[in-house]
């Protein structure tokens, strides 16, 4: 997506905002079409707790793919977020194993502070340091988990050390809908809010789509930036705190691997990796597609191989799309210039 100096949407942007909700709207008939044919299979599939279970597993990573997804908008990526997820979690845990009577809103703030400095931390670098995004937050990502490893010393927190409302948390719901997909949404949608109506976000969009451009429009791109990755950053801190609240035993290992899905699902979810364009609840919707993908599979007692499969050739399909649409645009804008 191409935007003005303002952030104003160009001339193109009805093609390319069409585009996008065409996208989404694959996702929803990929889930739809899925669920259908693993409920056949196995009616069980669509059973209460199932469902439950998928939506408590898509809150965590849609969490973090909020977060993610602005950094991806503004052209970067966080590889960082599993190893702040597990610095997060591990420090909440370890937090409220030593104070049984801590609010739940203490490890939620606690864990969203972790994560902002780490992300903090990430945009510096990138914006003052000129080095690339996908360089630094790999080293920090291998910097935080050895942080994490050397502060657990092969120990772990065990659920029956964590006091119980805190575990609670995880299961408890509001009208049937669980505690954590109730803040999933309110992140995602939150996020959304940000980057839709708001100039911040008009302004990454900008920066996405051409950082030099952005900067001959006056718009603060390194302040942009640091946010963009602190936004990242509280995203996986507050997704730690959810992961500890659901699974209870923690250990330096927590949320490995994590980060290639949260990359994967704002991928699949329609967020372009070249920047400029795709929505927060895209990549929501992709991380809800990975979820149950993961779920059917083992439901169909299909091969772990083919769910790596299935979701490395949907980030080269996203990829492929995104090279086609900037393909169109390119050609429609040399239409229009040629005709002026």
């Amino acid at each position: 997506m191409t935007t003005s100096t303002l952030g104003a949407p160009a001339p193109h942007r009805s093609f390319v905002g069409g585009l996008l909700k065409t996208r989404e709207l694959g996702i929803v008939l990929a889930l739809a079409l899925l669920v259908a044919y693993t409920a056949i299979d196995n009616p069980r599939f669509l059973s209460g707790q199932s469902i439950r279970d998928n939506l408590l597993n898509t809150a965590i990573l849609a969490v973090m793919a909020a977060g993610q997804a602005v950094v991806v908008i503004t052209r970067n990526i966080d590889l960082s977020v599993g190893s702040v997820l597990a610095i997060s979690a591990f420090t909440v845990a370890t937090m409220m194993s030593a104070n049984q009577d801590l609010p739940m809103i203490v490890p939620i703030v606690v864990g969203i502070l972790v994560g902002a400095v780490a992300g903090l931390i990430n945009g510096v670098l990138v914006r003052y340091g000129k080095v690339p995004a996908l360089v630094v937050t790999l080293g920090t990502m291998y910097i935080f988990r050895g942080l994490v490893y050397s502060w657990a010393g092969g120990d772990q927190v065990n659920a029956d050390e964590l006091p119980g409302p805190f575990l609670d948390f995880a299961n408890d719901s509001v009208l049937g809908i669980p505690w954590l997909v109730l803040i999933a949404l309110v992140v995602v949608g939150g996020v959304s809010l940000m980057m839709r109506n708001y100039r911040i976000g008009r302004e990454m969009y900008a920066i996405g789509s051409s950082p030099q451009a952005a900067e001959l429009a006056g718009i603060k791109v390194a302040r942009n930036l640091i946010v963009a990755f602190v936004l990242s950053g509280a995203a996986a801190g507050l997704a730690g705190v959810l992961f500890a609240s659901r699974f209870g035993t923690i250990d330096a290992s927590a949320g490995t691997g994590y980060e290639l899905n949260v990359v994967a699902a704002v991928v699949v979810g329609g967020v372009a990796v070249f920047g400029g364009s795709g929505t927060v609840w895209g990549a929501g919707l992709g991380a809800l597609l990975l979820t149950v993908i993961s779920s059917a599979l083992a439901v169909l007692d299909i091969n772990q191989f083919w769910q790596q499969a299935i979701v490395g050739s949907l980030i080269i399909l996203a990829i492929c799309a995104d090279r086609l649409v900037a393909v169109r645009i390119a050609r429609s804008l040399r239409k229009r210039d040629a005709h002026v």
